[in-house]
């Protein structure tokens, strides 16, 4: 691309004053000099403004870097602000005569109603094995919570949408931004309660409040992988995690 670039500006040069002497043979050594002096210093002032034309480029790319994380970051919070108010808002709707954890249950603890989710097209699974490759194999974690994201906004809500959110709490997790993991955990775990996804999340959201400092938290997060999914693999690993604590 540079030399393609240098070539486009250098051609005019040939019509140049300085240009039509180096054509004439009948030019003397001293002008066939000054020529290629002049030559020699537009080229490096070209070579000098393609340099600062890259750092501005350069620059524009990390501004624009960090505007897409801060779009990322408020995108997801705002997912985490949008069910907690839905909590909120069912729970002022409960009867007044049963109101929650009377029946000796917390509202999470309740038996979840099973749906059925959509299943990915062809497409859909060529997106979403992209992002297991740069997860896996890769390691490009950033490229991947973009990709993650892309394929949250670009497919209707449906089976491999709560994988996607699952993973960008994992990938969160991995480069230790723990609250934005703490958020994508949630999501699965409260949204898509009856995921097969979810006693892993759950789990992981105790991970995640665990290294936060938040142990109580995290304890109650174990339990309730053991209580509401006592078959699953996550149940054994909050198993080990609660022995641990009570040692």
């Amino acid at each position: 691309m540079r030399p393609m670039l240098m070539a486009s500006l250098l051609l005019p040069l040939a019509f140049w004053p300085g240009g039509s002497a180096l054509a004439q043979s009948s030019g003397g050594a001293g002008t066939s000099s000054q020529a290629n002096a002049e030559l020699f210093y537009m080229i490096q002032q070209l070579q000098s403004e393609v340099r600062r034309l890259q750092g501005n480029v350069e620059e524009q790319r990390h501004q624009i870097d960090r505007l897409t994380r801060q779009s990322r970051d408020r995108y997801i919070d705002l997912d985490q602000r949008i069910l907690q108010l839905s909590a909120d808002v069912a729970g002022l709707r409960q009867p007044a005569s049963e109101p929650a954890g009377q029946d000796g249950s917390e509202g999470e603890n309740a038996p979840v109603e099973q749906r059925e989710y959509r299943q990915p097209t062809a497409e859909e699974r060529k997106d979403y094995a992209a992002i297991q490759t740069l997860i896996r194999e890769e390691k490009k974690f950033n490229e991947a919570i973009n990709g993650i994201y892309d394929f949250i906004d670009k497919y209707d809500e449906g089976d491999l949408t709560v994988n996607a959110y699952y993973w960008l709490g994992e990938v969160y997790l991995a480069e230790s931004q723990l609250e934005q993991a703490k958020q994508a955990f949630t999501i699965v775990a409260t949204r898509y309660a009856d995921h097969r996804k979810a006693p892993d999340a759950v789990y992981k959201l105790g991970v995640t409040l665990d290294r936060q400092g938040e142990t109580e938290e995290a304890v109650r997060r174990m339990e309730t992988v053991v209580r509401n999914y006592p078959d699953s693999n996550a149940a054994a690993l909050a198993k080990k995690y609660l022995d641990g604590k009570r040692g």
